[in-house]
Formats: structure tokens, C-alpha cells, sequence
């Protein structure tokens, strides 16, 4: 088991550890804590190599009217009324070393990612006595890399989801559901970054490959959060299918489907005397 301490940030501010978040109530305007974060995922979709990962994290949650600090991500809230939200989406990856990896081997490092853009928020259906919400997220983001010494844009990505959120689902037991599905699309840059290879790379094993743009293969997360004073406790499943995906005959490409686990728990210290109404 590995720690990459150099992209503890990143996977702590852009990875969705979870769809699951409560609406229309009061909190604290911020909350200060630390937690640890366990993970296991693909070196990338579609390959056949796992790691697990194992993050302290700092945690820390602000809960302002534009700017908002949460545990699964940092949004700028640049328009809201009381079904449609735009702000600004984020997520990543992290790094490949490709001597770890067999599929790879004698190409090139993939430097970890982050993305970056806008995000339309449609709340489809929401009924406020039974706790739960249907919302249509549209976000287009800017994919880019990095070896913390430069930044390169990799392509452009549209993750467009139906996400659906219950709290409470078993009466009592203060349990809250989240499940967000859709598909995804990129450009040629973002999927050669991960798929391409070039003919210097080809050996009679790995075939030369270039990547287009089109269909990335279809999302499904189901997560859980349970809030037992003074933590908080977060687990989540997500399912990458790849069959159709316009990148699916790369020979990078191994598995048809991706999966990524895993769940954190936080211990809250300290949070302001302050409330203030929480709505996603």
C-alpha cells in the first residue's frame, strides 16, 4: 500500500467522495476537523491495475453565500435561484508510474489531472417532507496536468448526471443516500492523454494507437453518509462502463469497466456558533 503524499490535495478537493448531501437545514457557517481517507481505484479507466490509498486530510467545510468549502469539493456560486445553481465543478486523477503498470511499461509517467469549469444545476424534483431531491448536474470542464513543476491542458470534458439524494433512508437511523449516474464525452486530447500510443512506443504487444474524440463510457456512483457527533463518516462505490467508448479498442485499454471505492471518516473540532440554511 502506497501514499502519494504530493497528491493528498488534490484527490481530497477534486475526487466526489460521495453524491450525498443534506439540503434546507442549518449549519455551522464553517467547521474545522482532520480525517482519514481510504481508496481503492484503476490507474486509470479501463486498466487492469489497482492501488489503495490511504490520506490524512485536513477537514474543512465554509458554507458562504458565494464561495463554499465542503468535504467533497470547492464551488463558486456564480448564479442561483430555487431550481436552477451555476457554479464551478472540479475532479482528478491520480498519478501512473508506468513501470508500475505492465500495459505501459516504457512509456511515459501520467502526471495526476485536475478539471475545472462551470457546472448547471437543474433540480428536477424535490419534495422537502420525504428528504429526497432529483437533480440534472451539466458540468464542462477543463482537463489539465501536472508535475507540480508545469501545467499542460490536456482536452475538454462533459460529464452531464442525474443525481439523486435521500436522507434518512431507513427512519431513524440518520443515514443518507446518494446515487448519480450519466454519461460522459471528451475531446481527442483528453482521451489521448490516457489511450494514445505512439509508434515509438509500440512493441508487437501494444499496437500503435491514436485516440479520438466522442463517447467515454457511462458513470454509475452510489454513496452513503452518516453523521455520529463529532464525526462523519462517508463510503461510496463508483462503475465506469466503458463498451462503447470510442477509445474502447486502445490496447491500453484492459477492462470494460472501471471501479473505484472507498470511505473516509472525519473528526470535526471545532465549527462556528454561526448557522447558517445549507441548500445544495
Amino acid at each position: 500500500m502506497r501514499i502519494r503524499r504530493p497528491f493528498i490535495q488534490i484527490l481530497i478537493l477534486w475526487f466526489v467522495l460521495s453524491p450525498v448531501r443534506a439540503w434546507c437545514e442549518e449549519k455551522p457557517l464553517w467547521e474545522l476537523g482532520a480525517g482519514l481517507f481510504f481508496l481503492q481505484m484503476p490507474d486509470y479507466r479501463g486498466s487492469d491495475e489497482n492501488r489503495r490509498y490511504v490520506l490524512p486530510y485536513p477537514y474543512f467545510v465554509y458554507r458562504g453565500d458565494i464561495l463554499r468549502v465542503e468535504k467533497e469539493r470547492i464551488s463558486g456560486r456564480i448564479f442561483e435561484t430555487d431550481r436552477v445553481l451555476l457554479d464551478i465543478s472540479g475532479n482528478g486523477s491520480a498519478p501512473v508510474s508506468s513501470s508500475d503498470n505492465p500495459d505501459r511499461q516504457g512509456m511515459a509517467d501520467l502526471d495526476p489531472t485536475f478539471e475545472i469549469g462551470p457546472s448547471l444545476n437543474v433540480t428536477l424534483l424535490e419534495n422537502r417532507q420525504d428528504h429526497y431531491k432529483l437533480t440534472l448536474t451539466l458540468p464542462v470542464r477543463a482537463a489539465f496536468s501536472t508535475d507540480f513543476s508545469s501545467v499542460r491542458h490536456e482536452g475538454w470534458v462533459f460529464h452531464p448526471r442525474l443525481v439523486f439524494q435521500k436522507a434518512d433512508i431507513i427512519a431513524g437511523s440518520g443515514v443518507s443516500l446518494g446515487i448519480s449516474a450519466g454519461p460522459m464525452f471528451a475531446d481527442r486530447g483528453y482521451h489521448r492523454y490516457f489511450y494514445a500510443v505512439d509508434p515509438p512506443y509500440a512493441t508487437p504487444t501494444r499496437r500503435a494507437y491514436e485516440a479520438s474524440g466522442g463517447y467515454s463510457g457511462s458513470t454509475l456512483t452510489v454513496g452513503l453518509n452518516k453523521n455520529i457527533k463529532p464525526f462523519i463518516i462517508n463510503a461510496f462505490v463508483s462503475v465506469d462502463f466503458l463498451q462503447g467508448a470510442v477509445f474502447e479498442e486502445s490496447p491500453l485499454v484492459k477492462n470494460k469497466y472501471a471501479v473505484m471505492a472507498g470511505f473516509s471518516v472525519s473528526w470535526v473540532f471545532l465549527k462556528s456558533s454561526r448557522m447558517v440554511e445549507k441548500r445544495d
